[in-house]
């Protein structure tokens, strides 16, 4: 036989044969890159096509239009909604980069007394849902609360307002200072300290450094935190909707959440392209947020040389700062929440009714009384505790797909991961509410909890891959490279060395998850149904009803759980929930 004809033998021998199978590794990589995919892209595909319909995407005989945009910006008020929401989240960032700025200076670089302890209840808004915030604020600020009622007693009346925009940014402000904190204070705490010691030697004081050195260079921090903080104000449902609907203060959550949830025949066209006015907002800023993280090279002061900080002396002003912070965490960390959980051993919180005459543990009796109450915070431990778990691995399972290995699509893949920090709780719910009326064969999860964990999970991926990236990246590639050698495959090396090394990045990953997904309400709201509320559902439901015993009671539990897993989260694994 000719060479050529062996070749052509040969050749369409190879043919014949059938094609090797994928590997595992390819197998698990694609199978994971598709799922992601699928799980970001499920709640923004079917609010996109919703707001292109003329009826509901499960009505039939739909048609294509644009008019929905059109009616929308046509809607009586909507112009003063968007100009309610412009005001109030810059009020927020406001008042949130002040504190928190302020803060980050005087309790991590001075010398003031208590300003450890300080740090760490100035942190405490950032666990509890803005929800129990506000209901904090509204027992003890509120027109009926025990400060206002004292005010009113002894001076006629109290200087304060909470139905109203300022009241709201205000609150607002207290709840998203600590993440203007975190960002300030780490950038503090790791500043070149020649540049301030310079300052010294030239002659400036102790303010005048503060004001031309350490201020400018906190300046990245501050502005990204900033966009942070007004795209938390744009997405924030509960104050407004606690302080601002009875006043007739609408911004745009309250008003997806008043033509949606609360409306009894919603215009689903209308919603659909509020919130996607919305995604659109928030992506936006997520997009400036990045542009400002990749232009902070300039302002680059830590070396290989650099030490500590010295502390600021404050001399005669150590003890008057001290108080004031003092009165800050008092009036708006310590007395809400203290507030708050006193009014649920209450029948009435009152300064003109001795304590000791309402003292009772009615309101716990009530909330065990009534099914849907025990059933929400089962189904809230329910949902954490899987959810967490089921999530946690997703998400361990992405980091090492798109740090410790070679899938040709790892860095798409690691942008679609953190996609869902560009949209709002509101639209994740509006979304899964849609993806799961419009898919067949997913209506009959619509009442059931699992609705709940896919989105909360969808939604807290980003949450998850900040608390498992930043271990994975440290970790050598030697492990990998000795395991290959031995010739094991991708998954092996993760499942046998990457992943029980990782494991108390994945631990504190659920920790910050189950926290996360206990105390969430905004997607939940638009998903759950009778049988699988939430606290946070449950919670807003009695609220509406006057409840507002039942509603204290209720977030005293969520207080306690969150307060229960921080402190065993850091007392015993060790982790840090923030930074």
């Amino acid at each position: 036989m000719s060479p050529d004809a062996s070749s052509v033998l040969a050749s369409a021998t190879a043919d014949a044969l059938p094609k090797p199978l994928p590997s595992r590794d390819t197998a698990i990589q694609y199978g994971m890159a598709l799922l992601t995919v699928v799980l970001v892209a499920a709640p923004l595909v079917p609010v996109l096509y919703q707001s292109l319909l003329d009826r509901a995407l499960y009505d039939s005989g739909q048609q294509f239009t644009l008019s929905n945009f059109g009616r929308l910006f046509r809607t009586e008020g909507f112009g003063l909604v968007i100009w309610n929401t412009l005001v109030f989240a810059t009020l927020t960032t406001v008042v949130s980069q002040t504190l928190g700025t302020l803060a980050a200076v005087l309790f991590g670089r001075t010398d003031m007394p208590g300003a450890r302890l300080f740090g760490e209840l100035f942190l405490w808004p950032v666990y509890l849902s803005a929800l129990v915030l506000s209901f904090g604020w509204y027992t003890i600020y509120g027109p009926a609360g025990y400060l206002t009622l004292l005010m009113q007693t002894l001076f006629d009346g109290a200087p304060w307002n909470l139905y109203s925009l300022p009241g709201m940014a205000v609150i607002a402000g207290v709840s998203q200072a600590p993440v203007a904190y975190i960002y300030c204070m780490s950038s503090a705490s790791i500043t070149d300290p020649t540049l301030e010691e310079a300052a010294r030697v030239a002659g400036a004081g102790t303010f005048r450094t503060l004001w031309k050195i350490t201020l400018p260079l906190l300046l990245p921090a501050i502005a990204y935190s900033a966009v942070l903080n007004f795209t938390v104000g744009l997405e924030l449902l509960a104050i407004p909707l606690v302080f601002g609907d009875p006043a007739g203060i609408t911004v745009l959550t309250t008003f997806l959440y008043n033509n949606g949830v609360a409306s009894a025949r919603p215009d689903h066209g209308l919603v659909a392209t509020a919130a996607v006015l919305m995604l659109g907002a928030v992506c936006v800023l997520v997009w400036l947020q990045g542009r400002l993280l990749g232009n902070t090279r300039r302002f680059v002061t830590l070396g290989g040389k650099a030490t500590r900080p010295r502390p600021f002396r404050l001399n005669r002003l150590r003890w008057p700062l001290c108080l004031a912070s003092v009165v800050y965490l008092l009036a708006t960390v310590i007395a809400p929440i203290g507030a708050l959980v006193l009014r649920s051993f209450t029948s009435l919180l009152s300064p003109m009714v001795p304590l000791a005459d309402v003292l009772t543990l009615g309101n716990f009796a009530s909330m065990l009384e009534y099914p849907v109450y025990p059933r929400s915070i089962w189904n809230s431990f329910i949902v954490s505790a899987l959810g967490g778990a089921l999530a946690t691995a997703l998400i361990g399972l992405i980091a090492i797909i798109v740090l410790r290995s070679d899938f040709r699509w790892r860095t798409p893949l690691h942008y679609v991961a953190l996609f869902p920090r560009a949209v709002p709780g509101v639209v994740a719910g509006i979304g899964f509410f849609y993806a799961f009326a419009l898919v067949p064969g997913l209506g009959g999860l619509r009442n059931t909890i699992w609705i709940l964990i896919v989105a909360f999970t969808m939604h807290y991926i980003p949450v998850g891959l900040g608390a498992v990236a930043p271990m994975l990246m440290q970790m050598s590639p030697d492990f990998d490279r000795a395991a290959r050698v031995q010739g094991a495959d991708w998954w092996t090396v993760s499942r046998r060395i990457v992943l029980p090394l990782l494991r108390p990045a994945l631990v504190a990953c659920f920790i910050i998850l189950f926290i996360t997904f206990f105390k969430e309400y905004t997607t939940a709201i638009f998903l759950f149904a009778p049988g699988s509320e939430v606290i946070g559902t449950t919670l807003l439901q009695a609220w509406t009803q006057g409840e507002v015993g039942l509603v204290s009671a209720l977030a005293t539990l969520q207080i306690l759980v969150i307060g229960v897993c921080v402190t065993v989260a850091r007392a015993m694994f060790g982790v840090k929930l923030y930074g």
